[in-house]
């Protein structure tokens, strides 16, 4: 089975089967995919997983398996089927590259065609932008934290199996520099790293003899974990295993400032000053900023990266605004939305620090200053994937020069509005 077409909700081909019967399948529509508030008590969103929507729509197809699923659970009728198994998207979208920042109200994705190929990718669209881009929000925050510390994702038994590799990805994208997850390196290239687990420890007779395996077998290079015992005896045995080139040891438990500070006094005084320390258990943004003034060299963080650090959605929604070229919008209360095909502009002061985030109608696009620049780019033209979408490693990079653009207080862990404010101009006609 296709692992995108089913990926469908039973209302969206409610709503396709009735659209298709009435006429109104055919109509010219707009959609929109927005946040209308950040999670509590951050100050910005990282976009993430545009570039595999548009691989999942681009495989998105209803087979025959798909087909008689439909037919034997009576979903649709068989006219609707009959579209289903010809659909090809051929819609336009534009949106926000990943490694752009969000903030509320930002068009993070706009989507072009008839209200039927429109409708059906709504929960595709969700599921993948909610997911990436939560976590590669948390990811930037830990990355800011880290303060150019070396960061590794190692979150992969905390989630779902395929929820690992995305994940993997999306703190890739937000700045880790490496992933325990194997998959996510043959999948997308990340530079992947691990060491022992306490298991390897506890089933040797020593931890000596744990130590000179792990050494004889990866080099003296490798990583040591040192806490399955005592910390003080482990650091010892390993570095008259290892020697003064250990590679670094690990922390996994205890107060990680107090243990970092008394671990590097103690291989300094054994020689071993080069040797790295990688602490980890439980590190969240908070936990990672408390330590940055401890001698730590590497953070690795699982269970709080792959659940978004308490935000596991960016709660994205996928909206229609325009029918006809006729805005349309929801009114009811505490969630309203703009009607109208609508971009986005980010206004600059010339240090480069980014002042408002600027949504405009699309028919009345505003004069651009020197320092501003529009956020959205071309992403599909006739179903296709345009040239020029940023690679991984590029997204990286706006990401880190986005989040150079943001005022100080905007970085900060704590409570606060978002790093920029949203200006909404009205259409001119």
């Amino acid at each position: 089975m296709n692992s995108t077409a089913l990926l469908t909700d039973h209302y969206e081909l409610t709503m396709l089967a009735a659209a298709l019967r009435d006429g109104t399948g055919d109509r010219p529509c707009v959609f929109e995919v927005f946040a209308r508030r950040l999670p509590d008590g951050r100050r910005y969103g990282v976009v993430a997983g545009v570039n595999r929507l548009l691989d999942a729509i681009g495989d998105f197809r209803f087979g025959e398996e798909e087909i008689d699923q439909l037919r034997r659970n009576a979903v649709v009728d068989d006219s609707t089927l009959e579209w289903l198994a010809n659909y090809r998207f051929s819609g336009e979208i534009d949106g926000y590259p990943e490694g752009e920042l969000y903030f509320p109200g930002s068009p993070v994705l706009t989507v072009r065609s008839s209200f039927a190929e429109g409708v059906v990718l709504e929960t595709l669209a969700l599921s993948i932008l909610n997911h990436d881009s939560a976590i590669a929000s948390a990811a930037a925050r830990m990355v800011t934290a880290a303060n150019g510390r070396r960061m590794i994702e190692m979150g992969s038994r905390r989630t779902h199996e395929e929820a690992a590799v995305a994940c993997a990805r999306a703190a890739y994208l937000a700045g880790f520099t490496a992933t325990s997850n194997l998959e996510a390196g043959r999948r997308h290239g990340i530079p992947t790293a691990g060491t022992c687990a306490h298991a390897f420890t506890l089933l040797h007779d020593s931890e000596e003899e744990a130590f000179r395996s792990q050494v004889e077998a990866l080099g003296v290079g490798t990583t040591l974990l040192v806490d399955t015992y005592d910390i003080t005896e482990g650091i010892k045995t390993a570095v008259a295993v290892a020697g003064p080139d250990l590679g670094a040891i690990r922390i996994d438990s205890g107060d990680l400032g107090v243990m970092a500070r008394q671990a590097r006094d103690q291989l300094d005084s054994l020689g071993a000053r080069n040797t790295r320390i990688v602490v980890s258990s439980d590190l969240d943004e908070y936990a990672i900023a408390a330590l940055r003034a401890e001698p730590v060299d590497a953070y690795g963080v699982g269970t709080s990266v792959v659940t978004g650090s308490g935000a596991p959605t960016a709660g994205m929604v996928y909206k229609l605004v325009e029918v006809d070229g006729r805005h349309v919008e929801k009114r009811s209360s505490s969630k309203q939305s703009r009607g109208g095909w609508k971009k986005a502009l980010r206004r600059h002061k010339d240090t480069g620090t980014a002042l408002e985030e600027v949504v405009f109608q699309a028919s009345s696009e505003p004069e651009l200053g020197r320092y501003d620049k529009l956020v959205q780019i071309p992403l599909m033209r006739a179903g296709q994937i345009t040239d020029g979408v940023p690679t991984l490693e590029q997204s990286r990079e706006r990401l880190r020069a986005a989040l150079v653009s943001v005022p100080w207080e905007g970085l900060k862990l704590s409570r606060g509005e978002p790093a920029i404010p949203t200006v909404y101009l009205e259409e001119t006609r």
